[in-house]
């Protein structure tokens, strides 16, 4: 299951003096930053940070209010994703109703880069039963089932807005390592948003840390924890550090 279309060669985001502000203020201001191809990347921050800001401006679902953001170097229009990403929340919309078998055909008919073979392996390797309606499934199978839908469109940029919260730690740590897999396998770059930055260990290798709508801290993992310092703890000590200059 190896085979899969070229990534296109332009940076899969980029970002200048990006800005998105609503009426209780600004969400994300002043952001430049580049993700680059073929990473797990790791996008935290407390709440209320910008992470699903930066998300929404990225899949255009948010149009910015300063600045300008490109995906595979197109500017996003807001009438639907970009044909080369995939965007997961954490609500996961799937249809309750449907079997796993129509879900996947649902993922057919409204993906033209759809990979159905693709999509079917991801449901075997999961052990989902594919006659089951998605209402009776466990949440770990839902995920699964949804990844399957964000997967089989055959993505270069996969977007993940906390999709692992509702998941028993178990299952939290089955469905990434999968997940993980299938994205170095098949080279997607994968940003990852996730509260919980133990999970995050040994699986990104770029982080982006936000703070109050800003970037505190862009890069690979290994430039920045070169002194051997845990992702989790680099984040950590960044946005403690941040807190005591504002409140200086």
């Amino acid at each position: 299951m190896n085979s899969r279309r070229q990534p296109d060669q332009a940076l899969p985001v980029s970002a200048e003096g990006l800005g998105k502000k609503y009426r209780r203020g600004w969400a994300l201001r002043e952001t430049s930053l580049v993700i680059p191809r073929n990473r797990i990347v790791a996008l935290v921050g407390p709440n209320g940070a910008g992470k699903s800001t930066l998300m929404g401006l990225i899949t255009g679902l948010l149009r910015p209010t300063t600045g300008e953001i490109t995906v595979f170097g197109d500017r996003p229009t807001g009438k639907g994703l970009h044909p080369a990403v995939s965007y997961l929340a954490q609500q996961k919309p799937l249809y309750q109703q449907f079997t796993v078998t129509e879900t996947l055909m649902f993922g057919a008919r409204t993906n033209p880069t759809w990979d159905q073979r693709y999509a079917e392996y991801l449901i075997e390797q999961a052990a989902v039963p594919v006659d089951a309606r998605v209402a009776t499934l466990s949440g770990g199978q839902r995920t699964r089932v949804a990844l399957a839908l964000a997967l089989g469109k055959r993505p270069n940029l996969l977007l993940l807005d906390e999709p692992l919260a509702d998941l028993d730690p178990l299952a939290r740590e089955t469905v990434l390592r999968a997940l993980i897999t299938e994205a170095r396998t098949q080279g997607i770059t994968v940003v990852l948003s996730s509260h919980v930055l133990a999970e995050l260990e040994g699986v990104c290798d770029h982080l982006v840390l936000l703070h109050k709508g800003r970037v505190l801290l862009a890069g690979d993992v290994g430039r920045l924890s070169a002194d051997g310092t845990p992702l989790g703890e680099l984040a950590l000590n960044r946005m403690r550090q941040a807190a005591q200059e504002e409140a200086a």
